[in-house]
C-alpha cells in the first residue's frame, strides 16, 4: 500500500490563553495516503482547523510529530496548498494576476505558471474571466479562483478548511463537483475540513470523525461506491449507500452509540 503523504504521530497541541491553558488535540493519530481524499468532521471547536495548520507548518504541535513523506514538518512548504472558506482575493488584482501570486513569491517560472493557470481557468469555466477583477464575479467565480490559486503551484497535497460554508447551497453542490473531479483528476492529496457531513460523505474516499476537545479520532468511515464509477459528490448524494453513512457518522457526533 505504500506509505503515507501525510502522517499525524500521537500528536498533541496546547494553547495558552487569559483564561489558562486549553488542549486542543490529545495524542491524535491520522494518515493520509498519496493521491487520497480525506474529510475529517467533528463537534465544533475540537481542532479541525488546527490540524490543517499543524499538517501545513503554521504551528508546530506541543508534542508528537508532524510528518510529510516519512519526514517531520519543519515550517510551511511549498508541496501543500492551503484554501480557505474566505477567498482573500485582492481586489486591485485580476483573476489571473491573484492565480499568479503563489509562483511570483515562490519564484517559479512564471511564463510555465501562467500556462498553468490558464489550463486551470479553463477547467473551472473562468477563462473568459481572466482580465476581470474580484468585485466582478460571483461568490462561486470567487472560490474557483482561490481554487485555481490553490493549484497554480501544483502543491502535491491540497488543504480545504471550509472551503464552501460561506457559499449558498446549489453553488456550494457545483463546486464540490468540479473541485472534487479536478483533485481527483490530477491525483491530489487532499484533507477536507468541514462540518457538513453530506459534503465529506459524497467528497471524500475516507471520513474521519473526531471527539470533542481535546480531539482524538473516534472513528473511520471507508467511502465504498456500488458501481464501476465513483459517482460525483451530486449523484452520490442519491445512491442508496449515502443514507447508512449519514446515520453513523451522525449518530457519532451526537454521542450516541454506533448502531
Amino acid at each position: 500500500m505504500g506509505a503515507p503523504r501525510v502522517e499525524l504521530r500521537a500528536v498533541s497541541m496546547r494553547y495558552l490563553a487569559q483564561d489558562g491553558e486549553t488542549e486542543a488535540l490529545a495524542g491524535l493519530e491520522m494518515a493520509v495516503m498519496p493521491g487520497e481524499f480525506v474529510a475529517i468532521v467533528g463537534p465544533s471547536g475540537c481542532g479541525k482547523s488546527t490540524i490543517l495548520s499543524l499538517i501545513a507548518g503554521v504551528l508546530r504541535p506541543t508534542a508528537g510529530s508532524v510528518m510529510l513523506d516519512g519526514r517531520p514538518v519543519a515550517g510551511p512548504s511549498r508541496r501543500i496548498g492551503y484554501m480557505l472558506q474566505r477567498d482573500h482575493l485582492f481586489d486591485w488584482r485580476t483573476v489571473e494576476e491573484n492565480c499568479l501570486i503563489g509562483p511570483e513569491v515562490q519564484g517559479l517560472n512564471l511564463r510555465a505558471a501562467r500556462q498553468r493557470v490558464a489550463r486551470l481557468l479553463e477547467q473551472t469555466g473562468l477563462l473568459a474571466f481572466r482580465h476581470a477583477y474580484p468585485d466582478q464575479l460571483s461568490g462561486g467565480m470567487r472560490q474557483r479562483v482561490a481554487l485555481v490559486r490553490t493549484l497554480a503551484i501544483d502543491p502535491d497535497i491540497l488543504l480545504l478548511d471550509e472551503p464552501f460554508s460561506a457559499l449558498d447551497f446549489q453553488t456550494r453542490l457545483g463546486l464540490a463537483d468540479e473541485v472534487a473531479a479536478i483533485l481527483r483528476a490530477q491525483g491530489k492529496t487532499a484533507v477536507l475540513v468541514t462540518h457538513d457531513i453530506p459534503e465529506a460523505i459524497t467528497m471524500a474516499d475516507r471520513v474521519l470523525v473526531l471527539t470533542g476537545r481535546p480531539a482524538r479520532v473516534q472513528s473511520e468511515h471507508v467511502i465504498r461506491w456500488a458501481g464501476p464509477e465513483r459517482p460525483t459528490p451530486f449523484k452520490a448524494r442519491e445512491a442508496p449507500e449515502f443514507n447508512p453513512y449519514f446515520q453513523r457518522i451522525w449518530k457519532e457526533l451526537q454521542g450516541h452509540e454506533q448502531s
